[in-house]
Order: C-alpha cells, then sequence, then structure tokens
C-alpha cells in the first residue's frame, strides 16, 4: 500500500500517532521519501524537537509515514517508495506531499498524523482523502531536525479524520494548547481572480458554508495569482539550496526521482535577482493579507479548485493555486471536507491571520459538524 516506510510494533493502547518521514526520530534514518536519503542516511541521534509534546503524553508512534520525495510535489506520487492509495478511489493521486500522514488517517492506521507544510503540503492530501489538516502560523512549530524544503515557509501540522484529532495533534505539538475561543463571527468568501474552479467544488464550499449558519459576506483579495507565482519562486530557490549536497553529489543525483531533479535543477537556476524580487513582493502580499482580515475574523475558499486527478493525470497539475499564497505570508489554515455533489467530497479551506489555530478549529467544528460527514 507505500503508507509506511517504516512501522513500528505497538499494542493499539494509546493515541496512535504516524510520523510524516522527513521529521527525525531517534534511531531511525530520515529518508524524506527519496532514494537518495534512504539510501546514504544514518539513524538520528535524538527525536525532532516538535516530538517533545508527543513522547511526553505517551503517544503511540505506528511508523514514519510516505511522501512526495523530498516534500518537492503535490501530487502524492512517489517514484522510489510507491504511492499511498488514494482511500476514496484508488485510481487518484492522494495529493502531496504529505501523503501518507493523509491516507494513514483516512484508512484508520492513525490517530493523528503530522505532515508539514510549505505551498500545500498538508491541505492538498487533506482535500484530496477526505480528512482534516491544519497548516501552522510559520515558526510556531519548531522545525529543528526536520528535512529542509523551503525554511522560510515550511511549517509543521497535524492531520487526523476530524477537526477534535487536529486540535487534539495540535496539543501534542504544543502542549497546553486548547480550542478555548468561540467560532469566527464573520467569514470573507475570496474568489480569487485567475484560476479556474470547478464549478461543483464552488458549489459545495457555499453550500456548506450556507449549512453552517455561519455570517459570510463577499471578500476581495487582489493579487492572488501573483502571490502564487511569487510562493513558487521561493520554494524553488529555496529547495535548490536546501539540496544541493543531492544535486551536485553525482551518485546521489543520480538516485532522485527524475521529476525532483528537473524541479531542483531549475530551481537551481533562479537568479538572485529573481529571488530578491520574490522576497521584495512578500511584505505587500503579507500587508493585503493583513487588510482583508482586518474586514471579517477568517478568509474562506476551497482548498482545491478540482477534484484529485487520475494518477494518470498528475503530471503539469497546479495542486497548490490556492494554499500556497497562504505559505506566503505565513498565516495558518485548516481544510475540512465537505459533501459534494460528484460523490468525492470537496474542502473548505479557513484562513486566519498568525496565531489563530484555535479560531479556525473553533469554526472549522461547526463547518464539520454542518457538513454531516464525521
Amino acid at each position: 500500500m507505500a503508507t509506511f516506510i517504516t512501522r513500528l510494533p505497538h499494542d493499539g493502547s494509546g493515541v496512535r500517532l504516524a510520523v510524516k518521514d522527513l521529521i527525525d526520530l531517534a534511531g531511525l534514518p530520515t529518508t524524506a521519501g527519496s532514494a537518495a536519503l534512504e539510501k546514504t542516511a544514518s539513524p538520528a541521534d535524538r527525536d525532532a524537537p516538535c516530538m517533545a509534546g508527543a513522547r511526553a503524553a505517551g503517544a503511540v508512534i505506528v511508523g514514519k509515514v510516505n511522501l512526495y520525495e523530498l516534500a518537492f510535489g503535490a501530487s502524492g506520487v512517489n517514484e522510489y517508495f510507491g504511492t499511498p492509495v488514494n482511500p476514496l478511489d484508488p485510481q487518484r493521486v492522494p495529493g502531496g506531499s504529505s501523503s501518507g500522514s493523509a491516507v494513514a488517517v483516512a484508512d484508520g492506521e492513525a490517530d493523528i498524523a503530522y505532515g508539514s507544510d510549505t505551498g500545500g503540503s498538508i491541505r492538498v492530501p487533506a482535500a484530496f482523502c477526505g480528512v482534516t489538516g491544519l497548516k501552522t502560523t510559520h515558526g510556531r512549530v519548531p522545525l529543528g531536525g526536520v528535512w529542509p524544503l523551503a525554511p522560510s515557509l515550511d511549517t509543521i501540522g497535524p492531520m487526523a479524520r476530524d477537526v477534535a484529532g487536529v486540535a487534539a495533534g495540535m496539543a501534542l505539538l504544543e502542549p497546553g494548547f486548547a480550542v478555548d475561543v468561540p467560532p469566527a463571527g464573520r467569514l470573507g468568501r475570496i474568489r480569487p481572480a485567475g484560476i479556474d474552479v470547478d464549478p461543483a467544488i464552488d458549489a459545495a464550499v457555499d453550500a456548506a458554508l450556507a449549512r453552517s449558519g455561519l455570517t459570510v459576506t463577499e471578500a476581495s483579495l487582489p493579487g492572488w495569482l501573483a502571490a502564487r507565482e511569487t510562493c513558487g519562486v521561493i520554494i524553488d530557490a529555496e529547495a535548490a539550496e536546501s539540496n544541493r549536497e543531492l544535486l551536485t553529489d553525482p551518485v546521489k543525483r543520480d538516485l532522485l526521482g527524475t521529476e525532483v531533479r528537473a524541479r531542483l535543477s531549475g530551481g537551481a537556476a533562479i537568479t538572485p535577482d529573481q529571488l530578491a524580487a520574490a522576497r521584495a513582493a512578500q511584505p505587500a502580499w503579507r500587508a493585503a493579507m493583513t487588510r482583508a482580515l482586518s474586514e471579517v475574523d477568517l478568509l474562506v475558499l476551497p482548498t482545491v479548485p478540482f477534484y484529485p486527478p487520475l494518477l494518470s493525470d498528475a503530471r503539469g497539475v497546479h495542486f497548490t493555486a490556492f494554499t500556497n499564497p497562504v505559505n506566503l505570508a505565513g498565516f495558518p489554515a485548516v481544510a475540512v471536507p465537505v459533501p459534494s455533489a460528484q460523490g468525492l467530497p470537496a474542502s473548505v479551506q479557513l484562513i486566519g491571520p498568525p496565531g489563530s489555530e484555535a479560531l479556525l478549529l473553533a469554526t472549522a467544528a461547526v463547518v464539520e459538524a454542518a457538513a454531516g460527514l464525521r
């Protein structure tokens, strides 16, 4: 099934936690879903700091789960370890890069899974597998002991079948975390220009919001498409730098998957001026999102503007059109499944200001209850 890279023995008692295999666990190698690392990595000396809360709480770690190689792609397809099977339709991609995390909780093999999200890598697989995933505020969860993709954008967050499970996952990542605020009073529905959305997805999101009883108004946030492109430049350039050794060492380079090798080479070709221009645009986008959120409590739109494509159609798809602008700002967001007319669920994405994870989950719980999928 390719969900797990390493399974760990357990007796089944306690909260079962699956860990994306770019997070260090003491005594196990970190593969980041790549043959280039799997064949050369030594066992980690210690846990990544983000694991401390789970260890202290006695969580049962059931294993390290698969991902898109080096977390550098959102289809969830893995050329080396195999692709985790989408539990909703095995002919479709599971989404990535946290594919194994989403599938593990969707299949009931874990109660909670940790994933990472640099441009949508928690929210996209959550949407495609019909589960809930939280992208945390950049910097809230420590990144030490986590294989980097783009450090200025990387985040760690929890995934689970439902909002309560994600809240429990946040309490493991950040002991003392609680959903101790009421739901948002005002949601701003945004419809980014220049990006095609499946009408059934838009309809499912609007219907779910209507059923929730939450106050929703149309909101404007210009510049979304440009923010997506800007975020892509930063991700690609930082990914090439993070993985420079894999790209320049002839042996390791040959072990990289063909698509990842090509993307890293493209990232290495980004000029300093191009990267500087992208970084210069970042504060303006953050300010634009802050202004939009000054008018409402949270922003809302689909997590992904289309249903999961077939495995045969996975190449060349812009999976993160509705997610990576959130990473560019560094803000938190949660993806929640809702029913749709197409049989497969759609997914609602709620976006909040920095540090608003409790508000996001309180509001997501209202959407979830109205959706009736759990």
